[in-house]
C-alpha cells in the first residue's frame, strides 16, 4: 500500500509539473519532436527533478562532479570561469529554455572547469545524462530523437563559441566593442538593439578591464558612431 501511494504521489507530482511547464519543454530544442503525450515517460526515463535557486546561489561549481545536464526553466543565470589569481570570465549568459553542463558530460569531463550562477530566481530542471544519450532497456521510441537533438543543441553552440573567439582575438578594446555591437545588430536585424550584459558583465565577456571599455564607449558615442543608454545600443551610420 505505501508503495501504489508513492506512486499515486509521483504520478500527481509529473502531472502537476506538466500543466505548469509544458510550454517551455516543447519549445527546447532538445526536446523538439517529441509528442506530448510522450514527455511524462520522458522526464521518468530521464530521472528528470527540478530545483530552485535563489538569485545570487550557485547551480554548478568549479570542481563538482560533471553529472546532470541542467535545462533553465525559468530565470537567468550565467556561466562564469575564475583562473587562479580570481580573475573572472563571463562566458555566456542562460536564459529560459537553455541548457548547460551538456558539453562537459558528453565529452566525459569529470569534474566541472566552469561553474553556474543564477541571476534571478531561477527553476532549473536536471537530468541524468547517462539516461540522455544512450537508449534505454525499455527502447523508448524517443531516445533516438533526443539523441539527434542534441547533437544539433552541441553543433549550435560549437558555432557560438567560434563567435567569440572572433571578437576576442581583436586587437584593441574598441575592435572588440565594434565588433560585438555589431553582431548584436545584425542578429536583430536593426541598428537599435539592447545586449544581455551590463557594463561588468559586457567586460567580463569581452575580456577588456571595464574603465578602459567605458572610456573607449564614450569615444565612440563622443564620435558620432553609436549612442546608447544602459544596454540599449543605436549604431548611427
Amino acid at each position: 500500500m505505501p508503495a501504489a501511494k508513492s506512486l499515486q504521489a509521483m504520478k500527481k507530482g509529473m502531472v502537476i509539473f506538466m500543466k505548469k511547464y509544458y510550454d517551455t519543454l516543447k519549445s527546447i530544442t532538445l526536446f523538439e519532436g517529441i509528442d506530448e503525450a510522450d514527455f511524462t515517460s520522458l522526464l521518468t526515463c530521464l530521472k528528470a527533478h527540478t530545483t530552485h535557486y535563489h538569485k545570487n546561489r550557485t547551480i554548478f561549481q568549479i570542481g563538482d562532479a560533471a553529472v546532470n545536464v541542467g535545462i533553465l526553466l525559468t530565470g537567468q543565470a550565467q556561466v562564469i570561469k575564475e583562473d587562479y589569481y580570481g580573475n573572472r570570465a563571463l562566458l555566456t549568459n542562460l536564459d529560459q529554455g537553455m541548457l548547460f553542463g551538456e558539453t562537459f558530460v558528453c565529452a566525459n569531463i569529470k569534474k566541472l572547469p566552469v561553474s553556474v550562477i543564477a541571476t534571478a530566481e531561477s527553476d532549473i530542471l536536471f537530468i541524468d545524462y547517462r539516461r540522455l544519450t544512450t537508449s534505454c532497456t525499455n527502447a523508448c521510441n524517443f531516445h533516438n530523437r533526443i539523441i539527434q537533438n542534441m547533437l544539433r543543441i552541441l553543433a549550435m553552440k560549437n558555432l557560438i563559441l567560434n563567435q567569440k573567439i572572433e571578437f576576442i582575438q581583436k586587437r584593441s578594446t574598441r575592435e572588440k566593442l565594434l565588433a560585438y555591437l555589431s553582431f548584436e545588430a545584425q542578429r536583430a536585424g536593426s541598428n537599435h538593439f539592447t545586449i544581455p550584459f551590463n557594463r561588468q558583465e559586457l567586460a567580463d565577456y569581452l575580456s577588456v578591464d571595464r574603465s578602459a571599455m567605458s572610456a573607449e564607449l564614450c569615444r565612440l558615442r563622443d564620435s558620432g558612431m553609436l549612442e546608447f543608454n544602459k544596454s540599449n545600443f543605436n549604431l548611427l551610420s
